[in-house]
């Protein structure tokens, strides 16, 4: 849920060369019909932030100039993507295609993204092409919500997955976000899907370090959290599988505008990181850059070059 972007105040963030401005009014500059400078987007969060510095870097690599702008806020990178004023964006497939079916078809239209990735991937490719966008492969790393207990209270009732927690019967106080009371990912598609007994919400946010450590302390039972959540050891966490597939398929993959980025070679550029990303390695970036410190652009070179991908 970190992908549903809050409005907060803008930043534009130079990296590689100078990059665009990004106007209060949400209006972006770019040099004009220069397809070989790329605008890459990011969306604030560190997570974003690397993968934006990756992709930036295998283009840089492959011949492209690039620079950076940090836009929190999808309702206004969304329509620079189109307008070919932000270039490429990394984004999660299935909350990229349920929001643009809501711009589409209005905030009540039935979702189209799904556990299933062809089908959300359809549905997503569907959806941008009207509007001048390639959406690229996904790779094998995805970001979705996932759920932590203690890892000796999985020890102690023998749980690996969700399926064996809504089974063992065991009475479950979650700690999440607010919504998790109406969201069908969350605790009404626990109850329904897994049988889980979730005898109340504790709105502490979605992995947050108070909601770590109410369940870290046994004041509840399991935190809402994600799959790329690299701070669950220091906790003493550990998910649990959502073998029954509960959450949509938020596979992460490459966004850009046609016209200016629609090229094979920069498909060529940013699929090689298809080839070695996952899960883990996401998860491990995101640890270096929040607990260690360190700055997303160092990260993501150290990681391309032990990958291969860069000299």
């Amino acid at each position: 849920m970190r992908r549903a972007l809050p409005a907060v105040a803008l930043l534009t963030l130079t990296a590689c060369t100078t990059g665009p401005a990004l106007e209060n009014r949400g209006e972006v500059t770019a040099p004009p019909g220069d397809s070989h400078h790329l605008t890459i987007g990011s969306a604030g969060f560190t997570e974003s932030d690397l993968l934006a510095q990756m992709y930036a870097q295998l283009l840089n690599r492959a011949g492209y100039r690039t620079s950076m702008i940090t836009v929190a806020n999808r309702e206004l990178y969304e329509p620079a993507l189109e307008s070919g004023q932000i270039d490429v964006v990394p984004e999660y497939a299935a909350t990229f295609a349920d929001w643009l079916n809501a711009k589409a078809h209005g905030a009540d239209a039935e979702p189209v993204g799904s556990p299933d990735l062809g089908r959300t991937m359809k549905a997503l490719r569907r959806l941008a092409a009207p509007r001048g966008l390639t959406v690229l492969p996904p790779g094998r790393a995805v970001d979705q919500n996932a759920f932590a207990v203690r890892a000796d209270y999985a020890r102690e009732h023998r749980l690996r997955t969700l399926a064996d927690l809504g089974a063992s019967g065991l009475r479950v106080r979650l700690a999440a976000g607010d919504e998790c009371v109406r969201r069908p990912y969350c605790a009404p598609g626990l109850k329904k899907v897994y049988g889980i007994d979730i005898t109340g919400v504790d709105p502490k946010g979605v992995g947050t370090t108070q909601a770590k450590r109410a369940v870290q302390e046994g004041r509840d039972q399991m935190v809402l959290t994600t799959t790329t959540d690299a701070t669950l050891d220091s906790f003493g966490l550990v998910l649990l599988a959502d073998d029954r597939h509960l959450q949509n398929a938020d596979y992460i993959v490459p966004v850009v505008n046609r016209a200016r980025a629609g090229s094979e070679s920069v498909a060529k550029a940013l699929g090689k990181l298809n080839d070695v990303l996952t899960t883990a390695d996401l998860a491990a970036m995101n640890q270096q850059v929040d607990s260690w410190r360190r700055l997303p652009a160092d990260v993501a070179r150290t990681y391309l070059k032990e990958q291969g991908l860069l000299r």
